[in-house]
Order: structure tokens, then C-alpha cells, then sequence
């Protein structure tokens, strides 16, 4: 057993390295050389509630502007506005890891219950179920349906143990999404922690199933790279990504949160019959039996077909199968179809320029949230670095209205307003040609007055 002093310590080396101390003190010097010039924690600053922030946060904001500009690519393409989405969580014991803190099954239920707001926000018309898999079998936890909370009550308590069986749940799977109408697109997103599975036949029997059934496949990995499921994902047509860290997990699940693009021989256009229930009065006037259960109670919706009580909508109705929606939901599907066109960013000289013609009128603010775009030294002319850095990105919609936002405004407004401010409030010519008939008529009888 020999021994060695490395930075005043005595390592003794059980397996007989006869690496000596000056090999150690190379490699250690290395990694020290690695790092001698990495002072990150010299672009890091405290703000008023003594959190940390990046000095120059453009970076950052210009990452999460990758995404949004990736779907202004595919924008005018056919996309599937009633989606029926299954789940498959892995809860096997690979998901008990603490790679992921403080488990990558706590992890995934918090991407998942942000990922579960966002998707009927982006798909009010949709459906969703989520499918365990732990033990070896696939267990139902929730039925396809839209209400989002009754979801996320039930991803407080998982408990992770066995093995993963990808083949059942797949098969579950494909047996609830083969009866759904053929408007509907049906989907499968794959929460998958395990390097292997335990099936009981053999999967690509189901991946072929899966595949005459048109259901999409798609894979988020949090472990490496797994060859089947690499298959599942080509032979569906889904994609297959494998998370970093928890930041990249989330980033990965949120891109299935819009309609993804279908091809037009899978799903053929068709007209899809849909009513329009109105609310019950709440109160004892208003008591009936509501839903398939018969429950007792108030509120709830008519079906206009056959007069039957629903609880919520979007749905469909138990007795005559019709799908009820309201009009704001079928509002909110169609802005996949007419996006908001992606702002452009403005140049730090720019900013310079149109902060010093804006500084009689209180300098330059965003359109939409008022706050200021340019500080007091870059409204006078001055354009260095550290005070475009403090700006951050500032956009401009160069297509419509040529107003300027800050990056929170541009996020709002892609994400989740989907209309820009300043091309809405904009007069047209329509309604210039009426204000000005107006005023015409208002001083005609103005002048009618006074000569009577």
C-alpha cells in the first residue's frame, strides 16, 4: 500500500496507483488553470430585495426569444385546434434519483402541473389524462377530460417504486385515444426517468399500434438517450429530448403545450357539430341532477340538444355525446392559426436616439406597461454598454403599430395576450371615415342652432 502527501495531506493508494505526488499536483494545477480566469460571480448584483441578477440580463432574455421566434417559423401551418393529449409519468424507482432536487418525481410533478395550466390555456378545446407507470404496470390516475385542477389535486401524493413497463402504458394508452373522433389529434407525451423497461411482450408490436391508430408519441428523457424510445418517437412522428437540469426539463415539456403541426392526409378537415350551452342559475331555484353521476345540485350547463345538466365545459355532453364549448374558448383556440408577428429588437444606438427626441414628453417608456426604457445617461445621447445592459432587450413592432415594449411585455403579449396593444388601439381608416362623418354632422346642427 503506498502513500502520498497531496496539499499537506497523506492519501494512501489501495490499488497500487504509482502515480506520484508530482503527477497529482499536475493534474490539480490543471483544473485550477481551468478556472483562473472564470470570475462569474463578478456579473451577478443584488437587487432592492436582495436577490440576485445577472449585470447584463440580454443574454437571457435572447434565449427565451429563441422559442417564440421558432414558432413564428411554423406559424402558418396546419395545426390541430381539439387535442387529446395522455401522459405516461414514469414513478419507477429511477424516478426516486436525487439528481433532480430534491427527486426527480417531485420534478416532474411540479413541470407537470405548470405544463397542465398552460396546455388547456393554449388548447381550451382539449383533453388531457395522465397514466403512471410503476410496479411494472400502467395505472390509470386520471381520465381524459378538461379541467385542469382536477389534475393537478391529484399529483400532490406520488409515491415511485418497481419498474417501469413502457409497453403498457403505451397500450393503455393507444386503447383510450383509438375511439376519439377522427377531428380529434391524439397524443402521447412520455415522462421518462428509466434507463430500461419490463414488458410483457413485445413493444414494437404496440409502436405499430400506435402507429395505424395515428397517435403521435412524444419522449422527454431525464436519464440518457434509450433506443426505443427513439424508435416510438420516428415511427409516430413525435420528437424525443433528453432534459439537462430542471430549467431544461421545463423548458423541453412546455414546447407540447402548443398544437404541434399534423399533416393534411393524417386528418382530414371536417365540419365538427358543437353546442353551446347556457348557465343554470345558481341557488334552490336552480337544482337539478347534473352529470353522468346524477348529482344533486345547482348551476352547471343545459345542453341545447337534449336538455341534459353538465358540470363544466369545454365537454361533452353525456346523453347525446354532443361537444359543448363556450365562445370565449373557441375564441382562444384560433390565435395558433393568426399569431402575433415577432417584435424586432431595437439597436442600444436606436434606443440613444429615440430616448433623446422622447425626452420633453418624459422620456422613453414601453406602450404597454409604461415603464422606462432608457435611463437618465442614455437619454441624453450617452450609448454605453452598461446602460443598454440595464435596459435589457427593448422590441418594436416594426409590421403594425412600430410601438416600443419591454421584453416582460413581449412575453405577455406572444404568450398569453396574443394581440399587440398598439396595433388594437391604432384607428382605421374605417373608423377615421366614421369619427370624421361625426364631427360633419355635429357642426352642421351645431351650425343649424345658431342660424335658427
Amino acid at each position: 500500500m503506498a502513500g502520498y502527501g497531496v496539499r499537506g495531506r497523506v492519501v494512501e493508494d489501495e490499488e497500487g496507483n504509482d502515480d506520484g505526488p508530482e503527477e497529482l499536483d499536475h493534474e490539480s494545477r490543471a483544473f485550477e488553470r481551468e478556472y483562473v480566469d472564470d470570475h462569474s460571480w463578478e456579473d451577478l448584483q443584488e437587487d432592492e430585495h436582495g436577490r440576485l441578477r445577472a449585470l447584463d440580463p440580454r443574454a437571457a432574455q435572447r434565449a427565451k426569444r429563441r422559442r417564440l421566434l421558432s414558432e413564428a417559423v411554423s406559424a402558418r401551418i396546419r395545426r390541430g385546434l381539439i387535442r387529446y393529449l395522455e401522459v405516461i409519468v414514469d414513478l419507477s424507482r429511477a424516478s426516486s434519483l436525487s439528481d433532480f432536487r430534491p427527486t426527480r418525481a417531485s420534478v416532474v410533478a411540479g413541470v407537470l402541473a405548470q405544463f397542465i395550466r398552460e396546455f388547456f390555456d393554449q388548447n381550451p378545446l382539449s383533453h388531457l389524462g395522465i397514466i403512471v407507470l410503476r410496479g411494472g404496470v400502467a395505472e390509470r390516475l386520471t381520465d381524459l377530460s378538461g379541467n385542469p385542477e382536477a389534475h393537478i389535486a391529484r399529483l400532490q401524493a406520488l409515491d415511485a417504486a418497481g419498474d417501469a413497463s413502457l409497453q403498457n402504458g403505451l397500450d393503455l394508452a393507444v386503447a383510450a385515444l383509438k375511439s376519439i373522433p377522427p377531428y380529434g389529434h391524439r397524443e402521447v407525451l412520455i415522462l421518462l426517468s428509466a434507463l430500461s423497461t419490463v414488458d410483457p411482450g413485445d413493444i414494437l408490436v404496440s409502436i405499430k399500434a400506435a402507429r395505424q391508430h395515428r397517435v403521435r408519441a412524444s419522449v422527454v428523457g431525464l436519464s440518457a438517450q434509450v433506443h426505443v424510445c427513439e424508435l416510438l418517437t420516428k415511427q409516430t412522428g413525435g420528437t424525443y429530448s433528453v432534459a439537462l437540469d430542471e430549467r431544461h426539463l421545463e423548458e423541453v415539456v412546455r414546447q407540447h403545450a402548443p398544437p404541434p403541426p399534423t399533416a393534411a392526409a393524417s386528418t382530414a378537415a371536417s365540419m365538427v357539430r358543437m353546442g353551446f350551452p347556457q348557465r343554470n342559475a345558481e341557488g334552490v331555484e336552480g337544482q337539478s341532477f347534473i352529470g353522468s353521476d346524477a348529482r344533486l345540485g345547482s348551476g352547471g350547463f343545459t345542453c341545447p340538444r337534449c336538455k341534459a345538466r353538465v358540470s363544466e365545459l369545454p365537454g361533452a355532453c353525456h346523453v347525446c355525446a354532443l361537444t359543448l364549448v363556450s365562445s370565449p374558448h373557441l375564441a382562444r383556440s384560433y390565435h395558433h392559426l393568426f399569431p402575433v408577428p415577432p417584435f424586432a429588437e431595437v439597436t442600444p444606438v436606436e434606443i440613444a436616439d429615440l430616448a433623446v427626441a422622447a425626452a420633453a414628453q418624459g422620456g422613453l417608456i414601453c406602450h404597454a406597461c409604461c415603464c422606462a426604457l432608457a435611463g437618465p445617461v442614455a437619454a441624453v445621447g450617452d450609448t454605453s454598454e452598461e446602460d443598454a445592459a440595464q435596459a435589457g432587450v427593448v422590441l418594436r413592432c416594426d409590421k403594425g403599430c412600430r410601438q416600443l415594449y419591454c421584453f416582460d411585455c413581449d412575453l405577455y403579449i406572444h404568450e398569453s395576450l396574443h394581440v399587440c396593444p398598439g396595433c388594437e388601439a391604432a384607428p382605421t381608416q374605417q373608423d377615421e371615415d366614421h369619427g370624421g362623418a361625426e364631427v360633419a354632422n355635429g357642426r352642421d346642427g351645431l351650425e343649424g342652432m345658431q342660424v335658427g
